[in-house]
């Protein structure tokens, strides 16, 4: 058994100033073996004159605030992977990567490249393009899980609850994925009213049939 924890959109500190506690009593050192990021961990700078200095402090201090956030999930579990969201300063996160974790082949991408945002089919061209078993999202901060076409595609929403250009009613919510042979259970964890609200969807593997080279 292989725990796997997705989630992204975070906008700290911008949108949200941190994971809500409920979340963060539930998520602890030792306990996952791999994370993967939507990203949009913290906005984009905007330069306006003097506006930046006074509303962000410095560029330095929004650096060490973006880096904090990567190694507090470090502690989570140091596999750490982080796809490039559209406000991420930091270049060196990919655009899409592709990780195998047991009989699974996983996909990661932020989302905003896929057009319409969060439409199934669109979504599914870019699971055939990575050769994906799991295709990991995000960007429209609505948890979403599919079966679709031989595999799954999952969106684990804003962790934060952050809002995004679509909506400002978001719950915060992420994701457990527990793989264990060609099974996998998606564990949704979304905080409702105060309260986490758990679901959940299973899905196995019909063929171990390795994937095509890229």
């Amino acid at each position: 058994m292989v725990l796997v924890l997705a989630l992204g959109d975070l906008h700290i500190p911008h949108r949200a100033a941190d994971l809500p506690p409920k979340f963060k009593s539930m998520l602890v050192p030792g306990k996952i073996q791999h994370i993967i990021c939507t990203g949009n961990l913290c906005i984009k700078v905007l330069f306006v004159g003097e506006l930046l200095l006074s509303k962000f402090q410095t560029i330095d201090w929004l650096w060490k605030l973006t880096h904090e956030v990567q190694d507090y999930l470090k502690t989570l579990c140091p596999d750490l992977h982080i796809a490039r969201g559209e406000y991420d300063e930091e270049i060196r996160y990919p655009e899409t990567k592709t990780l195998t974790i047991g009989q699974f082949k996983l996909g990661l991408c932020h989302g905003h490249q896929v057009i319409p945002w969060g439409d199934l089919d669109s979504l599914a061209m870019l699971q055939r393009q990575l050769d994906v078993d799991i295709l990991v999202t995000g960007h429209t901060h609505q948890f979403t899980a599919y079966k679709h076409e031989g595999g799954v595609v999952i969106n684990p929403g804003s962790a934060t609850g952050a809002y995004s250009s679509i909506t400002y009613d978001v719950n915060p919510s992420f994701v457990l994925m527990d793989i264990d042979g060609l099974r996998v259970v998606v564990y949704v964890y979304e905080l409702i009213d105060g309260e986490v609200k758990v679901d959940k969807i299973d899905f196995k593997k019909t063929t171990t049939a390795t994937h095509s080279a890229h």
